[in-house]
């Protein structure tokens, strides 16, 4: 089967669960409320305006790996899995577009949320946002879109690996919250790799660390691709 018809029918199982569109409108909702919040609650001589407009992404992101972790576990509920691969017996094809399936809407939503929270965090902060250029806004903007997009793909790439989607919210959402929150402080040393850490560099608008703002969602890409390496790698060699 060529590609564009199985990328058809995996748009199709996410479009139609209504589990899906609510967890991406929660990405929209739950990084727009917090980056407002943020605004209101913002000062002291380290505040960085650019990192507060865009401060919702530290809770929107719980959505978008929800999204993707998801999106992918649906496959090993009732034989679904099975059956997807007796319609397409080319594994590295089917998961290719299930892959495309979950990137493109994640990183479709991500941009509005990034634009909304552009919005919304300079709207909040009224005069305390005159430092942020034109350039930056849009530089955080579409790297929260890139960056959130990249989130859904390692939870998505994580699910496959582990064949549940449990399983990895059980993962990653304690170690967004806590540890690496907790090992977040630590600039200038092994923390500054962690996924989440490297990509949130391009929404400060200075950074002290070993990373930029772009070469920081390098190494988020890096570890999105080495979890659907894994992810693939598992569909490929296991029983469905």
């Amino acid at each position: 089967m060529a590609f564009a018809p199985v990328l058809h029918s995996e748009w199709l199982k996410v479009r139609t669960l209504r589990s899906m569109t609510w967890a991406l409108g929660a990405v929209v909702l739950a990084t727009a409320a917090f980056s407002a919040l943020a605004g209101l609650d913002s000062d002291g001589d380290d505040f960085d305006p650019l990192f507060s407009v865009f401060f919702g992404v530290n809770f929107g992101q719980i959505a978008a790996i929800a999204f993707g972790a998801t999106a992918f576990s649906t496959e090993f509920h009732g034989g679904a899995l099975r059956l997807s691969l007796a319609a397409v017996p080319h594994r590295g094809r089917w998961f290719t577009a299930k892959a495309v399936a979950i990137g493109v809407p994640a990183l479709t939503v991500g941009l509005v949320t990034g634009l909304v929270s552009l919005v919304v965090g300079k709207a909040v902060l009224g005069d305390r946002a005159s430092g942020v250029s034109l350039a930056e806004g849009l530089r955080g903007a579409v790297g929260t879109g890139v960056y959130l997009a990249l989130m859904a793909l390692f939870a998505a790439g994580l699910t496959a690996l582990l064949r549940s989607g449990v399983a990895t919210l059980s993962i990653l959402v304690p170690f967004l919250l806590i540890v690496s929150f907790v090992v977040g402080g630590v600039s200038g040393s092994a923390a500054d790799f962690l996924p989440d850490k490297a990509g949130q560099v391009i929404l400060h608008e200075t950074s002290d660390g070993a990373l930029g703002p772009w070469s920081g969602l390098a190494v988020t890409a890096l570890w999105a691709a080495g979890a659907l390496a894994a992810g693939a790698w598992s569909v490929r060699r296991r029983d469905a």
